[in-house]
């Protein structure tokens, strides 16, 4: 089935300053509006018709100061995979508008996040190379009416489209809730940091080689 993307302005509440990326992303199956600001205040608008990851979507924003909107409408009567994959691959596309070039990013982040008796470690940089490991072990195959499965495709689309590699380990957890919500917050923590700026890496790449 052949996609078409957009790059396109989307209708949208939250200023666009500098560090931002609007995308639009408009397939068969679905259609996506994403509106990022790396130096925001946590504002989050998530209507994506699938509740568990509107929550989860706040839950980046929140932890990782971001501002960010994302609408979709998509093919939710066939499952919420299409939907699901598609909000990943268009905010990895605004994240990797809104880094720019990444002169002067710290590029590395990791954060360690509890949620009651889970604990997840997340480790990421912006390395230009995409790249998951995924070591999750969600012992229920629903939370709400949310395939947990679709959690992998999520940071799946996300690492590939923002050309990040990331890790994310599972150090303690029952709960199937608390472990993907403990996930979102920790991945959260490791983008505010990486994305940051370092002031004594001024207008440069972080890279010995010079380029990402």
């Amino acid at each position: 089935m052949q996609t078409r993307d957009r790059a396109s302005s989307p209708d949208t509440h939250l200023d666009l300053p500098s560090r931002s990326a609007a995308v639009s992303r408009k397939t068969n199956e679905t259609d996506v509006q994403v509106a990022l600001t790396l130096d925001g205040q946590g504002r989050c608008i998530a209507e994506t018709g699938i509740p568990f990851l509107d929550h989860m979507l706040h839950q980046i924003a929140s932890h990782g100061l971001f501002d960010l909107e994302v609408r979709a409408e998509g093919d939710l009567e066939i499952d919420d995979h299409h939907t699901n994959e598609d909000v990943g691959i268009t905010l990895g596309q605004a994240l990797h508008q809104a880094m720019g070039d990444r002169k002067g990013i710290v590029r590395f982040g990791h954060f360690v996040a509890p949620l009651d008796e889970a604990l997840i470690q997340v480790a990421l940089d912006f390395s230009g190379r995409p790249h998951l490991s995924y070591g999750l072990e969600i012992p229920t195959q629903r939370v709400g009416t949310y395939d947990t499965q679709l959690v992998r495709e999520f940071f799946v689309a996300i690492v590939n489209h923002s050309q990040m590699t990331l890790h994310i380990r599972q150090l303690a957890g029952l709960n199937s809730h608390h472990i993907i919500e403990a996930t979102f917050k920790a991945f959260a923590r490791a983008m505010r940091m990486a994305t940051e700026t370092d002031p004594r890496r001024a207008h440069t790449i972080p890279s010995s080689k010079g380029v990402i």
